[in-house]
């Protein structure tokens, strides 16, 4: 090993040695300034390379003393980048792991971190070090994390979520107040560059991967490349390894995870628990993990009535709480608490969210289902559905849920780019179903066409379901516009807001 090797290994520690190390930062998003922010305190010398930075990271930049490189053709490194002649880079998740700065960097040897193994290293800075409780999957991850936390939080410990939740983990080991826990949403992304580099190692208390569907293809260039980054959750997992009994994938990847001794394989689903597993049993969520006698007893979290007075009676919304109250039971959170929890929880905006209901026609937004396999949860959770659909799609094949839902549709409408696509699905699985497709340039324009289209074809009894299986960057800013901008079009269809009976109803009704 090189004197720079060693010294990049030892390097685990907030006290450690940091002055002077030259480092670069690809990116400037929320997660770059938050890299080049951490590493300036600790007395690096930082270097920050973006193709385009936003006005106010980069004035802030000049302010805490990083220099920045803003180059919109980064399809070679920049002269200044080579001249810096850094020690380490680390790459913000935005950054394709092919990017042709990754590349020159890979053939430099210059060693490659992810925002993810520097938090991990730097998380003795305000004491005792957090606790991580991991958490990924294809879809569900948000309401994983944020249901885990609240738990958690309600349990009497300190914790908070955090990752590719919005909340940078480097922020979160930086509050002064300090954690009990940390329950850290992490993406392929962020996964795809953690457990490279000695020193760096993650060892999450307990960790989850909810479900694997392709996704993200276009960046990590294979399935089995994306299901390989997902993995890497569950390595060096102390205490409980969850995952989900009805997706064998997710079950693989914990027989085949190196953990540590005495760590625990821990299942949900929403059939019969078995031992040491988490699920229903006559409307009953249960927990046979955490009890001295669960081979033949089991622990009562909440029934699917009381889910549903909540509005999370949906499925998929049922197994992220049962994988939740695995994490939280994990950590020696109570069942009442957890009880208590999910009578008050309510769902992020655009999640299966119901905006109204007319003439026996409901509309939802789940803006949120940007890929294939959560617009299936979405439209398993109803009967008969107008599907707005459509975006960007990802490189993700879209035959298999057209054709799984083909029965349960009453029209569809194309919204986004790639169109071609989903028509092509439907001709073939679904030659009969009414199609329409909105051809609009303008953001404005989308979600009225669309809803217009709607309300013409819904019947009572119908379901308007916008869940695109889809991102959204090709017509709107993200998911969050997307919804915002359906919900709107729908009241402005009906000529105002929804009144209040109807806007209070649960969104699995």
């Amino acid at each position: 090993m090189t004197e720079l090797a060693d010294r990049l290994a030892g390097l685990t520690s907030w006290r450690s040695d940091w002055r002077g190390l030259r480092v670069a930062v690809y990116g400037l998003g929320v997660t770059g300034f938050a890299v080049a922010d951490t590493l300036v305190e600790l007395g690096a010398e930082v270097l920050v390379v973006t193709a385009k930075a936003d006005e106010e990271r980069a004035m802030l930049l000049t302010v805490i003393g990083a220099e920045l490189i803003e180059d919109a053709d980064l399809s070679r490194p920049p002269t200044a980048l080579e001249e810096f002649d850094p020690e380490l880079i680390v790459v913000s998740p935005g950054f394709r792991h092919d990017h042709p700065l990754l590349t020159w960097t890979e053939e430099r040897g210059t060693e490659i971190w992810g925002d993810i193994e520097l938090a991990w290293r730097l998380r003795d800075k305000v004491g005792e070090p957090a606790d991580w409780i991991a958490v990924t999957g294809t879809n569900g991850k948000t309401t994983t994390v944020q249901l885990t936390a609240s738990m958690l939080l309600a349990g009497g410990y300190r914790a908070a979520p955090c990752g590719n939740i919005g909340i940078p983990v480097l922020d979160a080991i930086r509050d002064p107040q300090g954690f009990d826990v940390l329950v850290v949403e992490l993406s392929s992304y962020q996964l795809h560059w953690v457990n490279r580099n000695r020193g760096g190692e993650l060892s999450p208390y307990s960790a989850a991967c909810l479900n694997i569907a392709d996704d993200h293809l276009d960046w990590h260039g294979s399935a089995d490349a994306y299901r390989a980054a997902k993995a890497k959750v569950y390595d060096n997992t102390q205490v409980a390894c969850v995952y989900n009994r009805h997706d064998p994938a997710t079950e693989l990847m914990v027989q085949d995870a190196e953990v540590i001794d005495g760590a625990r394989a821990i299942s949900f689903g929403l059939d019969i628990p078995g031992p040491s597993d988490f699920g229903i049993v006559d409307g009953i969520l249960c927990d046979r993990a955490f009890l001295e006698d669960r081979f033949t007893s089991a622990i009562e979290l909440t029934t699917i009535d009381e889910l549903r007075d909540a509005g999370l009676a949906a499925p998929h919304i049922v197994a992220n709480i049962l994988a939740a109250s695995a994490l939280a039971r994990s950590y020696g959170v109570e069942p009442g608490v957890i009880r208590d929890v999910l009578a008050a929880f309510r769902l992020d905006a655009h999640r299966i969210e119901l905006v109204r209901i007319e003439s026996g026609v409901s509309w939802v937004d789940d803006s949120k289902a940007t890929n294939p396999h959560a617009a299936d949860a979405s439209l398993l959770a109803y009967e008969s559905v107008v599907w707005i659909v459509g975006g960007l799609l990802k490189g993700v094949d879209v035959d298999e849920i057209v054709e799984k839902h083909a029965s349960r549709l009453r029209a569809a409408i194309l919204i986004g780019v790639d169109r071609e696509a989903l028509r092509s699905a439907f001709a073939r699985h679904a030659p009969g179903l009414p199609l329409y497709e909105v051809d609009a340039t303008e953001t404005e324009q989308v979600m009225p066409k669309a809803v217009n289209l709607a309300g013409e074809v819904a019947q009572a009894g119908d379901t308007v379901l916008l869940a695109p299986a889809a991102a959204s960057m090709d017509q709107f800013s993200d998911y969050a516009e997307r919804g915002r901008l359906f919900q709107v079009a729908v009241n402005e269809f009906f000529g105002g807001e929804a009144d209040e009976q109807s806007a209070s109803r649960s969104g699995d009704e």
